[in-house]
């Protein structure tokens, strides 16, 4: 595994303290370079001799908290998925010198930034299997072409990590990471068409006969999936401690609108209807921090999938239900510009990307008796 840290900076702070100094409205890759420049990333992976290239959990939770605190939940996933899924696959695929080093040096500086490029224009979600993207390996050069659809990143990335197919058949070795700069004639990245999540700078990436020398290769060929499904669940962590962060950032805006507002003359928030509402939300929060806590370091060292798919079906199973509360709850307020109601349709993707929940929750029954066991006394 490289050394993470030969290029670390000589003082850290906190990422509140970082994003101090960013201005309100901070682009996706300004956040990211502030964050950089702080040393905030390089401490993110800073885990001592024998952990895996992986963030430690209570750094990224304390990551995600501090940038989802901003408000714009697009920069928040923009953030996630380079610090969880980006980095991870860099850091354990990157040689000690070589275009995939500098990637994996500069986007932990924060200098530049990177888009995991998975999703295909012929796969269907989550079937990664299904991907359309091919990559001819030569032994001075590589060919791309293809196309991936609803990237993170993709308008403010330097860099894409792209998967791609380099032999035919559905087989798990038959699938490469590939860096592309997003400079590489070939490339073109087109507006994504929605009005969700904006900040995340989120496209469709065209890649057109993409011609990049062999050392682009990022690890062994028909070592892609297995890369990926390595470290998919620390992806799945980052999303649960999201939401964490989201819906707790709600429900206190939620209380204190509830004690502005009165009815009759007494705050809506005595109201014991209303309460008993907030606080069935709160308790299935602090469920999905208590299984965070609980699971993190199985996920991101032993690369647990059990535990992250309970992870990543209770981040979709308890904000939905939390932030439709409280949107209700808020009543007409919730409608406004970045309110509540919108933040719920933003939400969302807590429960579709990396896996749409009703699938996740298939892997947990198919671990049902190992689960089971691990409730025993």
């Amino acid at each position: 595994m490289p050394d993470l840290l030969q290029a670390a900076p000589g003082t850290t702070t906190t990422a509140a303290a970082a994003l101090d100094a960013a201005p309100p409205d901070a682009t996706a890759s300004q956040v990211w370079a502030a964050l950089g420049a702080a040393g905030v990333l390089h401490d993110l992976y800073d885990r001592g001799a024998g952990k895996t290239a992986a963030p430690d959990p209570g750094r990224l939770a304390e990551l995600l908290g501090a940038v989802d605190a901003r408000g714009d939940n697009g920069v928040t996933l923009s953030v996630l998925v380079q610090a969880a899924s980006a980095l991870p696959l860099l850091a354990a695929c990157a040689p000690e010198t070589g275009p995939v080093r500098t990637a994996l040096d500069e986007t932990l500086s924060g200098t530049a930034t990177v888009a995991l490029a998975a999703t295909d224009d012929a796969a269907a979600g989550s079937d990664l299997t299904d991907l359309g993207t091919e990559v001819t390996i030569g032994p001075d050069e590589l060919a791309l072409t293809g196309g991936k659809r609803w990237i993170t990143t993709a308008f403010e990335a330097d860099r894409l990590l792209v998967l791609a197919r380099h032999r035919p058949g559905r087989h798990f070795t038959s699938f490469t990471w590939v860096l592309v700069p997003t400079t590489a004639p070939g490339v073109r990245i087109h507006p994504a068409g929605t009005d969700l999540l904006t900040g995340a700078a989120t496209g469709h990436v065209e890649l057109d006969g993409v011609r990049l020398p062999a050392d682009h290769l990022i690890g062994r060929p028909g070592r892609g999936m297995a890369a990926f499904a390595r470290h998919m669940g620390t992806e799945r962590l980052a999303g649960a401690l999201w939401a964490v962060a989201l819906t707790r950032r709600v429900l206190a805006d939620t209380k204190q609108r509830l004690t502005r507002r009165h009815v009759n003359g007494q705050p809506l928030w005595h109201n014991d209807a209303v309460r008993h509402r907030y606080a069935t939300c709160l308790v299935q929060v602090r469920q999905l921090r208590a299984l965070c806590d609980t699971l993190g370091e199985q996920v991101v060292d032993r690369h647990d999938l059990a535990a992250a798919a309970l992870l990543k079906s209770a981040a979709g199973l308890v904000a939905e239900p939390v932030l439709a509360a409280c949107a209700q709850l808020q009543g007409a307020d919730g409608f406004a510009h970045g309110g509540a109601q919108h933040i719920r349709s933003e939400a969302a993707v807590l429960g579709i990307g990396g896996g749409v929940t009703e699938l996740v929750l298939g892997t947990v029954a198919d671990n049902a008796d190992a689960l089971l066991a691990e409730l025993s006394p």
